[in-house]
């Protein structure tokens, strides 16, 4: 009997822990535009994230990288996606801004965004294709400044780098987001851009239909437009859905 016992309390113990096992949330993979990298971890430390230029990211669920949720800079690349039958319908869940970074204090004397016609200044975009390079070219062509893409001293492959070449004097100006901005506070200066040529700049962010944890990742995109996730962007710099 008390053989029998142990047994049976041996196969109960083995039957919780599957049990436990099985209701234990799956850590989700999530491809992420790299202006979300600050964010993201403060909405869910939990996840295993990849950040980059959405379009980058874009290739590698076409090519059948594993992921299981996507969030993108814009709306274009999720809906593409979409449409192939790659992922669910993409939710936009925020909403954004373009700045201009400069150096620090603007020794250069500049005085908005026409003045980046100076000759000799270094200015670096992103790369056509990258959203925040497609919203860059948007705002030079309202403002009929588009012959600064081809006076570019480099084209990135994401928001970051842009970045990075202004905080490290490797340009004088770089068009980023305002919550890139926002990462390097006291290292760099702005220019503002006017509300006339500001683009929309939206996020939409879906679930991988070949995730292994579909009704999972499906869940933690909805979870992006939760009142505690809604209060991280806005805390980061990002702005409300527009109506």
């Amino acid at each position: 009997m008390r053989a029998l016992a142990a047994t049976f309390a041996v196969a109960v113990a083995v039957a919780f822990a599957g049990n436990a096992q099985a209701t234990k949330a799956p850590r989700l993979t999530v491809f992420a535009a790299a202006s979300l990298t600050n964010v993201f971890p403060q909405i869910d430390p939990h996840e295993r994230y990849s950040f980059g230029g959405s379009n980058m990211l874009t290739a590698q669920i076409e090519q059948g990288l594993p992921a299981d949720v996507f969030a993108s800079a814009n709306t274009g690349l999720p809906w593409q996606l979409h449409r192939k039958g790659l992922v669910t319908r993409p939710v936009v869940f925020t909403s954004n801004r373009l700045v201009v970074v400069i150096a620090h204090g603007n020794p250069l004397h500049l005085a908005g965004v026409p003045t980046l016609e100076k000759p000799g200044l270094r200015i670096v975009m992103a790369a056509a294709g990258v959203p925040v390079g497609d919203y860059t070219r948007k705002v030079l062509a309202r403002m009929g400044l588009s012959d600064l893409v081809d006076k570019a001293v480099s084209q990135e492959t994401d928001v970051r780098e842009v970045l990075s070449k202004v905080v490290l004097g490797e340009a004088d100006a770089g068009f980023v987001y305002a919550t890139d901005a926002k990462t390097v506070a006291g290292k760099v200066s702005l220019l503002g851009i006017p509300e006339s040529a500001q683009p929309q700049v939206l996020y939409a962010a879906a679930a991988v239909k070949s995730s292994r944890h579909l009704q999972a990742a499906k869940a933690w995109v909805k979870q992006l437009l939760s009142k505690r996730a809604q209060k991280k962007l806005r805390a980061a710099g990002f702005l409300r859905i527009p109506r």
